[in-house]
């Protein structure tokens, strides 16, 4: 009975009253709550603002470095592969004609030796010395004075009417072929790799800054629900102003980014990688037309070079082929049209090239071949290698420009981020300092 009794005297005691003391440290307690909440606020929003900046910064180097140095340099080294290839075809087409060498040959392949020298120069100052590029640098710089010298040889024994000048034109053709051209392509294939490597770099995605962006926003979300709770007040402006500034900061943060990335891929898909391909096809082009005149040259034994002849337009011209490529990939009406133009050039030439060799092989008519070959006569095979190398030249044109247009799009793109991400950043930082502030003051 007792215990019962008990049992319900306890059930009905009162809760004891607070006293004087945990009264007074309630507001304490919230007091030094609030305080925390301050300091991991403005650090997350300092944090937030420092890495937003600098990513941008970093980002807007890259861009920078890509359309003024990086584009450039893989145009030179274009240029260097071009002006190369088109000298050995200009020096081998040159020894077809009888008599003086004609001028207008002549000026050709000493402009083409003065692009390859200038393109090296730029290329050699502006890449980075690295293991792979310094041995391909001093092959060319090395090597190509030697090719010259070759040439103006073969040139001395031919203005002499001796047979040896096509032996050292054979053997400049070899050297670069060989030797030349490979060192051209790897150096054109370094450039490249590392414009790759800082269009990679400039358009990943800043995730540590946006990261942290979005715990700064999770951050004033909690705190200003815990301030709702506690004192019964639905907003706190100077904090919805930071909150805003911190979310205007990261949406501009991601959108930019996506923005920059954006054209970024458009000036590699539609810019740089077009470029390649109709570079490509323009020096086996170039090597093809070079073939055609050495078989000519070597009278009656240049099987060997008919043969690069007929391997290097199968790579222009056969199924899947360099040309039917660049038409597909296309960005545009210009590329598609420039590719189209290129096709048909190549075809004219494919039937005049036959004809070429049908009077030299089988109809035994040297001169007319020759001239068929070389000739300015519209119909010739040279006429035809002309129009098929201006609509190469006319579609690289055309992509360096949508290259260097997105890439300046990209930064545009960037150009107002950081001043902008640094103003909101200051905004939110205030409007933290301030809101928090506020509620302090009632408890002190």
């Amino acid at each position: 009975m007792s215990v019962a009794v008990t049992a319900v005297t306890r059930e009905r005691l009162p809760e004891p009253l607070p006293t004087p003391e945990s009264v007074a440290a309630r507001p304490s307690r919230t007091a030094r709550r609030l305080t925390w909440a301050l300091a991991v606020l403005l650090g997350l929003g300092l944090f937030a603002g420092v890495a937003g900046v600098t990513s941008v910064q970093d980002r807007s180097a890259l861009v920078d470095e890509i359309a003024t140095r990086d584009g450039p340099l893989v145009v030179a080294a274009q240029d260097l592969y071009r002006s190369l290839s088109d000298a050995d075809a200009t020096a081998a087409s040159a020894f077809l004609t009888e008599g003086p060498e004609p001028v207008a040959l002549r000026e050709r392949y000493q402009a083409d030796i003065a692009r390859a020298s200038a393109a090296l120069t730029t290329v050699a100052s502006g890449a980075a010395t690295t293991r792979a590029t310094a041995p391909v640098i001093t092959v060319l710089q090395v090597q190509l004075p030697v090719y010259t010298g070759l040439v103006e040889t073969a040139r001395a024994y031919n203005r002499l009417g001796l047979p040896v000048g096509a032996a050292y034109l054979r053997e400049a053709s070899a050297l670069m072929r060989d030797t030349l051209l490979p060192a051209a392509e790897s150096l054109f294939e370094i450039v490249s790799d590392e414009l790759a490597d800082a269009r990679g770099s400039a358009a990943r995605l800043p995730w540590f800054a946006l990261l942290l962006g979005v715990a700064l926003l999770a951050a004033l979300v909690v705190v200003q629900r815990m301030l709702t709770r506690r004192t019964n007040r639905l907003f706190n402006l100077w904090l919805v102003l930071a909150t805003v500034a911190a979310f205007a900061s990261t949406l501009w943060l991601a959108g930019s980014w996506w923005s920059a990335a954006s054209h970024l891929d458009a000036s590699h898909r539609d810019g740089s990688a077009q470029v390649a391909l109709l570079s490509q096809a323009r020096i086996t082009a170039l090597q093809a037309r070079s073939s055609e005149a050495l078989t000519l040259v070597a009278r009656g034994a240049g099987a060997e070079y008919e043969r690069n002849f007929t391997a290097a337009m199968t790579e222009l011209m056969g199924e899947g082929g360099l040309l039917a490529a660049a038409r597909d990939e296309a960005a545009d009406g210009r590329g598609f049209e420039s590719a189209e133009a290129a096709i048909a050039a190549a075809n004219e030439w494919q039937q005049i090239h036959a004809e070429v060799r049908r009077l030299d092989e089988t109809a035994g008519d040297y001169p007319a071949a020759v001239a068929l070959a070389i000739g300015p006569d519209e119909q010739s095979a040279g006429s035809a290698f002309e129009r098929l190398d201006s609509a190469l030249g006319d579609g690289i044109t055309h992509g360096n420009q949508r290259f260097a247009a997105e890439a300046a799009q990209a930064g545009d793109a960037l150009s107002a981020v950081a001043p902008g991400v640094g103003l909101l950043t200051a905004l939110a930082l205030a409007g933290i300092a301030i809101g928090i502030q506020q509620r302090l003051r009632e408890y002190r």
